[in-house]
């Protein structure tokens, strides 16, 4: 009985040792009683692994079992963000100071999880650039638009050659292909050739790294998916829209589901200052452009202004998503290029725009408004 007895011991010994664990552990400063959230950044959620109330000292450390393919989570107090991504049975060390944790934090044990730290420093300094281009008086709606495209553009161009395109395999680039502005994706694997190719390098290497991965299928479908949208959208473009019904005078009346399923009726805003605009957020330039919407909606919304959104986006999903943070009204087209409203408006690109003033009269469009904003000022 002895002897099977020390079998036993000895047999749940070796399972314990061979126990793959990480380990993310540490300290923050200045955040006594505060609650530390450990949260896992899976594809379609974030879920609450564990977390902890910090004490005087601010320690903190958490564990879970290792996966076969690296893995995200991130550290929460609050709004303050710390992303990490695991690879096998890592220890990282985080050391921050609170309330300026998602800035101010060192990190070692992992040349992922610094690079990762290098990309979110990265993203916080676009997105404090873009919100002072935005607030700039003195530059047009148009001049801040190209300003922020520009910058945009720029900044993807930085992204892709030092960190998706120079180690591919890794997870910080999987990580910098999900970067955001706002709410806005800045990598479009949707619709912008370029971008996909870098959706596909990145699953191409984990493919090879990580066979089965449930990640490396996912960037696989994203990029599938968006080859299949830019053929289906050369083709509606080459079909040309001949219609010219727009009045001068008066709306044709538009109505479409929102995104919570409502019938929304253009005429039913009669009494407001409308931005009647039509958009496709699957578009390199969708960031910026509703990162200028979104000023205008909070400068000018409380004095009788709304905007009227109709998207023709083909992944509807990606639309609801894309929308939900939105405070105006956001409708679609599931007829895209094909849509009615386009034609009856006579739109021969996207995005354009018309505005309508509080008796439900079209007073003009993009192409002769020279000043978006001063005009919605005069119409208020």
């Amino acid at each position: 009985m002895k002897k099977y007895l020390l079998i036993a011991v000895a047999v749940l010994a070796i399972a314990s040792c061979s126990e793959k664990k990480y380990h993310v552990e540490g300290s923050i400063a200045q955040a006594k009683d505060s609650l530390l959230v450990f949260e896992n950044v899976g594809i379609e959620e974030i879920t609450v692994v564990d977390s902890i109330r910090l004490g005087e000292d601010g320690a903190f450390s958490f564990s879970g079992d290792a996966q076969d393919a690296p893995e995200f989570y991130r550290l929460r107090i609050g709004g303050q963000i710390i992303n990490v991504s695991i690879d096998s049975t890592e220890t990282i060390t985080i050391k921050a100071d609170y309330p300026q944790m998602a800035t101010k934090y060192e990190v070692s044990g992992s040349d992922n999880c610094l690079k990762i730290k290098e990309l979110a420093l990265k993203q916080i300094d676009l997105r404090q650039r873009a919100i002072a281009i935005s607030e700039n008086e003195d530059l047009t709606v148009q001049a801040t638009n190209d300003s922020i495209y520009n910058m945009i553009r720029q900044y993807k161009e930085d992204i892709k050659k030092n960190y998706i395109y120079a180690e591919p395999d890794k997870a910080y680039a999987y990580f910098a292909l999900f970067q955001t502005l706002g709410d806005m994706l800045l990598f479009n694997p949707r619709a912008d050739r370029e971008d996909i190719k870098a959706f596909a390098a990145v699953a191409t290497s984990w493919d090879a790294n990580y066979p089965n991965s449930a990640r490396g299928a996912n960037l696989h479908n994203i990029a599938i998916e968006g080859m299949n949208n830019i053929r289906i959208n050369d083709a509606a473009r080459a079909k040309t829209i001949d219609a010219d019904k727009v009045s001068s005078a008066g709306i044709i009346d538009i109505t479409l589901p929102d995104n919570k399923g409502k019938q929304r009726k253009l005429s039913s805003l009669k009494g407001k200052v409308v931005l009647l605009d039509f958009h496709v957020f699957a578009t390199e330039n969708s960031p910026a452009r509703i990162l200028l919407l979104r000023e205008l909606y909070n400068k000018y919304h409380a004095q009788g202004f709304e905007i009227y959104q109709v998207s023709i986006d083909p992944d509807e999903h990606f639309w609801k998503q894309q929308t939900a943070a939105l405070p105006w009204i956001n409708v679609r087209d599931d007829n895209g290029l094909q849509s009615q409203s386009l034609a009856l408006y006579n739109v021969q690109g996207i995005p354009d725009y018309f505005l309508i003033d509080r008796g439900n009269n079209i007073v003009g469009r993009a192409q002769n408004i020279k000043d978006l904003e001063q005009a919605i000022k005069e119409l208020l």
